[in-house]
């Protein structure tokens, strides 16, 4: 595994692997790897021969006041994760080699929109013009055939499939499902600051999830089904809610009472001071009569 700073070192690397006739594979990360940043690497090794891993703590997608400065930097240990997970590369730019000349990256040059406002937008005002930002610069530098990004950001998700589809068409995207811990958390870099009865409580968070799609699963409408996931929330005073909805998932918008077919449950907490988030896909159903 070779570890590159710089995009010319970078650049190198793929070329020599094009040249060889192998298909490039991108992991975008911010670093502090788990589980299932590793499961989404093992997804590129199935799509291509030659997997680049970047690890970039993006400054543009954090807003004021919020874990820039504390979000964790760990590069020598996730390099031996993926050195044992059969990765070819490892980018760890600078901000200078992201955002050139200074590091400074200014304003976004990419917008999110309307729906970039809502849900994890409007609890994070100008993330996603952040996210969609440094995505494009990394698909500019790393230049690769397919890109993996993981469920668990589901309006990330969203963004992401919008801005390849309008500038990077030759770039194929692959979501891979979520990673959970055996009591259902999501797996997620910011779980290291959960105490272990803070990751009890965040537990609540998927069981929402699974009330939810029960009461889909028995032809519930919409509103009914996010009651059932409120309930248990109200059983759990130390996680604070902050948003629970049901979207269609090709719009990312709220479904209403009379909507049927697959759909999408987001829902975003705080357990001591950690924010979370998760999705599941429901499939919500005609009720019996």
């Amino acid at each position: 595994m070779k570890l590159a700073h710089s995009a010319a070192e970078l650049g190198q690397l793929v070329r020599t692997a094009i040249a060889e006739g192998k298909r490039v594979a991108f992991v975008p990360t911010m670093g502090a790897l788990h589980e299932g940043h590793l499961r989404l690497v093992d997804i590129a090794r199935e799509h291509a021969e030659f997997v680049v891993v970047s690890i970039f703590v993006n400054p543009l997608q954090f807003g004021a006041g919020e874990d820039f400065d504390r979000y964790p930097r760990t590069l020598e240990a996730d390099c031996d994760l993926l050195r044992a997970r059969d990765c070819d590369a490892v980018f760890a730019p600078s901000a200078s080699e992201v955002y050139p000349p200074d590091g400074r990256p200014g304003k976004p040059t990419e917008r999110a929109g309307i729906i970039g406002s809502t849900f994890e937008g409007a609890a994070r005002p100008g993330h996603f013009d952040g996210v969609l930002t440094v995505v494009g610069r990394l698909l500019q530098l790393v230049e690769p055939d397919v890109v993996i990004f993981g469920q668990k950001d589901a309006q990330q998700v969203f963004m992401v499939r919008k801005l390849i589809g309008a500038k990077y068409r030759d770039v194929e995207l692959v979501v891979a499902p979520i990673v959970r811990e055996p009591s259902g958390l999501a797996m997620s870099s910011r779980n290291r600051y959960l105490t272990p009865s803070q990751r009890e409580t965040a537990v609540v968070v998927s069981k929402a999830l699974r009330a939810v799609d029960f009461a889909a699963k028995h032809g519930l409408p919409a509103s009914f089904c996010i009651e059932a996931g409120l309930t248990l929330f109200a059983g759990e005073p130390k996680a604070k809610l902050e948003y629970l909805a049901v979207v269609d998932p090709q719009l990312f918008k709220p479904v209403t009472d009379k909507f049927k077919g697959e759909a999408l449950v987001i829902v975003a907490a705080e357990v001591g001071g950690v924010r979370l988030i998760d999705n599941q896909f429901i499939e919500i159903r005609e009720q019996d009569a």
